[in-house]
């Protein structure tokens, strides 16, 4: 029989979660009123809200598991109080996200846009008008060296790049570290962004930055939407200073349309590189496992309010 009850918020494998959470727990898909009122644990989707309203609703709250590790749509500050820890899944997604960054800058660097348009339009003899640009000997910019930056880091080895790092919160390596984000800018053929977004870090990229970047580079945000002004963007295309930006993430989402969107040497993705097949399955499996960590009374991996357990539970 089971003993705890553990709800979806947004759309959740039960096949792969049901055997981590155990046979002491029901999984329920589509919660109705009576089943948040009772459910000790959540899995929540990164579009899915959970605020006040929500925790009043589910009085019986012990976890959330945020797939994923933005926590922009939650409130962790209301879940402390509750003594409720929000288990984050950092490491699922990291190597899929990094793969992304790869995928756009090879889509921008060998252009293959063009190329395609020049092949099924019959232009064969214009091919040697299309430059076509290198990774090998490329210099990387990797903005916030965490799980994600170091992994980019990783394979831009595998490519003969070389990496350099800048991180506002946590000074990588070294043999990586810029100082600054300006000589970062300065020195990077492909500028990625892995960085969280807080007020510190919102247009982050921004008309001086860009100012300053190198003349041709690729810039490429599987980060935050937020970390870059797309207007500023936009113009540094125009000017021909960035040679061509890739977009996993918006500021809002969905993606409200902007003139960025519609330029040639701009690849756009709705904020899936993270969510892959396997990386989905693993994402799925890290939160409930964190789940299943905290309703048999052991800590979890990862946690978004790390100091959750010391904080007095209230009614």
């Amino acid at each position: 029989m089971s003993e705890h009850v553990v709800v979806a918020l947004g759309p959740v494998d039960a096949d792969t979660v049901t055997p981590v959470l155990g046979d002491r727990v029901t999984f329920v898909t589509d919660p109705a009123p009576a089943d948040l009122a009772v459910a000790e644990g959540a899995i929540v989707r990164a579009d899915r809200r959970v605020d006040e309203d929500f925790l009043r609703r589910t009085p019986r709250l012990r976890v959330i598991a945020r797939t994923g590790v933005g926590v922009d749509l939650v409130d962790v500050a209301a879940a402390s109080a509750r003594g409720i820890p929000v288990v984050i899944t950092p490491n699922a997604g990291s190597r899929a996200v990094a793969e992304g960054v790869f995928a756009m800058a090879l889509h921008l660097t060998k252009r293959l846009r063009p190329l395609t348009e020049l092949v099924r339009d019959g232009r064969w003899a214009e091919r040697g008008a299309v430059p076509i640009g290198d990774l090998d000997g490329a210099v990387l910019g990797i903005v916030g060296y965490g799980r994600i930056g170091r992994r980019v880091g990783e394979l831009a080895a595998a490519f003969g790049m070389r990496s350099l790092a800048y991180d506002p919160f946590s000074p990588p390596p070294p043999e990586f570290a810029c100082a600054d984000l300006g000589e970062l800018a300065e020195s990077s053929d492909v500028l990625t962004l892995h960085a969280p977004l807080t007020e510190g870090t919102r247009h982050l990229v921004n008309e001086r930055l860009l100012a300053r970047v190198k003349p041709g580079a690729v810039l490429i945000n599987c980060g935050r939407g937020g970390l870059l002004d797309s207007d500023a963007t936009l113009a540094a295309l125009e000017s021909g200073r960035l040679s061509g930006v890739g977009l996993d993430v918006f500021d809002p989402e969905p993606a409200l349309h902007h003139p960025l969107f519609d330029h040639p040497d701009v690849v756009l993705t709705p904020h899936l590189m993270g969510m892959t097949r396997r990386a989905m399955t693993l994402t799925f499996v890290d939160a409930a496992r964190g789940v299943e960590d905290v309703l048999a009374g052991r800590r979890p991996a990862a946690v978004a309010n790390p100091d959750w357990n010391h904080r007095k539970v209230t009614a």
